[in-house]
């Protein structure tokens, strides 16, 4: 049986309807994206949307990374049901309502703040060839109110039932005092907080943010170009990515009983992990590049298989298998989905 009980993994974020299509270098072009990126709508992304619809064959999947996190740590468990919790805000419309029964489908017991000043929130997801270009407009995901719901009685008591706990970086742009509430609960009862640095962005213009919520992070995720950006950002002085690792884990800590953990994933090559006092590498499971399908949510799925393992207790090692086994499943489908059940050993 697993060690996980209902509710002892909690994730905050962004919810978001992924509206995922394949897409050619000229489309690329026009809105002036990057192939392998993710930022934020601006004003000149606002037709991609329709665009996106129109000219290509698009698949709808609940999205978001923190959701898609929790949604995979979910399917790696199995049993029991709902030992993720996720708040996000949404709308109160067709697209919402799309999500609600996403996260049913997935035994996640999603807790969404819904209102209607703002539409549910979306991500383009522009494939070209393995390489994905993710333009999120946010929407009703920028509304969440810590007042309005983090500090309602019974969604806090669900915070407090939690052991782990994890949200995406792109969170610090909607809600940073949320995220604060819930990491000086998890360090003050030395429950473990885990965050990801999301994407170069965030390490760039939220960075006084980040260092905000630094002091309290236990699990510290991110891919080679996001280490990349922080070290840039943090004066490391080094592009080393053991060395930036290295340096992650020196930075200061509110609760001293645990020492951080910094794991940075580089795609193909081997996923770089800072615990106690050593650098480990760990190689990736291969894969025939003919079988990539999709990228998107690759990262995401390597956090959720990763948390599935330490909401079980299982020793680091191991958390690193079973990340490096979910990314290796959903990159070779569509959108972060899945198969029925995992066949993990």
């Amino acid at each position: 049986m697993s060690a996980a009980s209902a509710n002892s993994l909690f994730g905050m974020g962004n919810p978001l309807l992924d509206i995922s299509a394949v897409v050619d270098k000229d489309f690329l072009d026009k809105y002036s994206l990057k192939p392998n990126d993710q930022i934020l709508a601006e004003d000149k992304h606002k037709a991609l949307f329709d665009e996106l619809v129109k000219k290509f064959k698009v698949e709808y999947h609940a999205g978001g990374a923190t959701q898609n996190s929790i949604k995979i740590a979910q399917w790696m468990i199995q049993e029991p049901h709902n030992v993720g919790t996720f708040f996000g805000c949404i709308g109160k419309d067709k697209f919402g309502e799309i999500l609600k029964q996403k996260a049913k489908e997935t035994h996640v017991d999603a807790h969404y703040y819904e209102q209607d000043e703002e539409p549910t929130g979306t991500c383009a997801a522009c494939i070209t060839g393995d390489n994905r270009s993710l333009v999120a407009n946010l929407a009703a995901a920028n509304c969440y109110k810590k007042e309005k719901h983090l500090d309602l009685e019974e969604n806090w008591k669900l915070v407090e039932k939690a052991r782990v706990y994890y949200i995406a970086g792109f969170f610090l742009t909607v809600s940073v005092e949320s995220i604060l509430k819930v990491a000086k609960h998890a360090s003050e009862n030395n429950k473990l907080f885990c965050m990801n640095l999301s994407a170069p962005f965030i390490c760039q213009f939220f960075k006084d943010s980040l260092m905000q919520v630094m002091p309290y992070i236990d699990v510290l995720f991110g891919n080679e170009t996001e280490a990349t950006a922080f070290a840039k950002e943090q004066d490391f002085e080094t592009e080393d990515i053991q060395e930036i690792a290295k340096k992650a884990q020196a930075l200061p800590k509110v609760n001293k009983k645990r020492q951080r953990i910094v794991v940075f994933t580089q795609g193909k090559d081997d996923t770089v992990m800072g615990s106690s006092d050593k650098i480990e590498t760990f190689p990736v499971l291969k894969i025939d590049p003919k079988d990539i399908v999709d990228t998107n949510g690759a990262g995401d799925a390597f956090v959720g298989g990763f948390l599935s393992g330490l909401v079980q207790e299982k020793p680091l090692d191991q958390c690193v298998k079973a990340a490096h086994y979910s990314a290796n499943v959903i990159i070779r489908r569509a959108g972060c989905t899945f198969p029925e059940k995992p066949d993990f050993k």
